[in-house]
């Protein structure tokens, strides 16, 4: 893979579609079904990496190590893994906005991030120590990320304006499938967390063929782009909320609202275990993300295309914010296993809506063409630092604030500020 230089202050649409800058244009050519599918199974295979471990094999793996600290060992390696996405998602983002390898910009990144992610899930199967296991975890955040980071920004690179919403959609589907797909495997393998991460990493390595074997991924020449200086690559992760305060809300929004989903299902397994006392806790969790992931496919496929045919984002994102609120009202009130079926019900049919139109509406107001890939990585951080967040004031709501009432409580709250804030963003109605 090699770097072509920082880019210039590139409008979106400044650029024709064809020629040596075809791969800053602004996309005018629908995308075949053909390419959403391989981005679709892209998102199945990142995310069962990432959830599988995160909602049971990690926690799985904390048990055998030491069952009374088994929170805060989750919460250290989910903590320390998201810190690193921190950092590798924006930046390997803004690497390959500038990469001029003969397989496209995005492609070289999608298929390096997914060895090296699937190589760190098998070392995590034998690791021995906490410290090992976090380690490892942390590198396979590294390689997921720079795969995550590549395909997100595959979107706004060939998907025209019209279609985004209806992509959008199926992309969630795609992340919601992987998600099922890693309680699947949990599941299957009954406590057995090696073989769990065997099945992520043969699942992610798969999932990346289809797309790059029909990859539609336009080469960046060299010398379309200035002259690489490292101190301008760096000040370029810095946008002014005063310059582009649509960018700056959309991040904030997707933040909190992120936030709150993920104090939901970090310590779903341990509340499926200790307060429901449920007879096989992965089953429950396989239920339950089943239950949500069907709400989550009904519900994206159905509002993405919705809100590309009425040309609106923003009452989209409100109500499914509110409604994922409302989820964490269920959970907190209702502390039985029928309560739990619903709020995974209610916080699918929230989380659909909201991944499908949200992630059309964030490509709208993203300010540079030439660094759609850092400036969705940006955007990523979104996803990613609620993974920091939330399960440290997760363990901190369980163990010291009241319980998990408390803990899904603040759920509720994080999710309507969420939903307060989208009427901020003034470009996208």
């Amino acid at each position: 893979m090699s770097l072509s230089d920082t880019p210039a202050p590139l409008e979106r649409g400044a650029v024709q579609p064809d020629g040596p800058t075809a791969a800053l244009a602004e996309p005018t050519r629908k995308v075949t079904a053909r390419w959403v599918t391989g981005l679709v199974l892209v998102n199945v295979g990142i995310n069962a990496a990432f959830f599988g471990p995160i909602n049971i094999f990690i926690g799985q793996q904390a048990i055998s190590f030491d069952e009374a600290s088994k929170e805060a060992i989750l919460s250290l390696a989910t903590a320390c893994g998201a810190a690193v996405s921190l950092v590798a998602n924006p930046l390997f983002g803004a690497l390959s906005d500038r990469t001029t390898s003969s397989l496209g910009r995005r492609s070289p990144w999608v298929l390096a991030g997914a060895v090296l992610a699937s190589a760190a899930l098998l070392a995590m199967s034998g690791a021995t120590s906490v410290a090992l296991m976090v380690l490892f975890w942390c590198v396979v955040q590294l390689g997921a990320n720079a795969a995550y980071a590549a395909i997100t920004a595959a979107v706004p690179d060939r998907v025209p304006l019209p279609q985004r919403g209806k992509v959008g959609g199926l992309a969630a589907m795609g992340q919601t499938l992987g998600i099922l797909t890693g309680a699947v495997f949990g599941a299957v393998v009954s406590g057995n967390f090696m073989v769990g991460y065997w099945l992520c990493a043969a699942a992610l390595l798969l999932s990346v063929v289809p797309y790059l074997i029909h990859r539609d991924d336009p080469v960046l020449h060299k010398g379309v782009l200035p002259r690489f200086r490292p101190w301008v690559f760096l000040r370029g992760f810095w946008l002014s909320p005063r310059l582009y305060p649509d960018f700056a809300w959309a991040c904030l929004t997707r933040f909190l609202v992120n936030v709150g989903n993920q104090l939901t299902i970090v310590y779903l397994l341990f509340f499926l275990r200790d307060i429901l006392k449920h007879e096989d806790p992965a089953a429950g969790v396989l239920v339950l993300t089943g239950t949500y992931a069907v709400m989550v496919m009904i519900t994206a496929v159905l509002a993405g295309p919705w809100s590309d045919r009425v040309g609106r984002r923003k009452p989209f994102v409100i109500g499914s914010s509110a409604t994922i609120a409302g989820a964490g009202i269920i959970m907190a009130f209702f502390p039985v296993w029928p309560g739990a079926l619903a709020g995974a019900a209610v916080l699918g049919i929230g989380f659909g809506a909201y991944l499908a139109v949200d992630f059309a509406l964030l490509t709208q107001v993203l300010p540079l063409a030439a660094d759609r890939g850092k400036d969705m990585g940006i955007i990523n951080v979104a996803n990613s630092l609620p993974q920091v967040v939330a399960p440290t004031l997760a363990f901190v709501a369980v163990t010291q604030w009241g319980g998990y009432r408390s803990l899904f409580l603040i759920a509720a709250v994080i999710g309507l500020l969420g939903a307060v804030f989208v009427v901020k963003i003034k470009g996208v109605r």
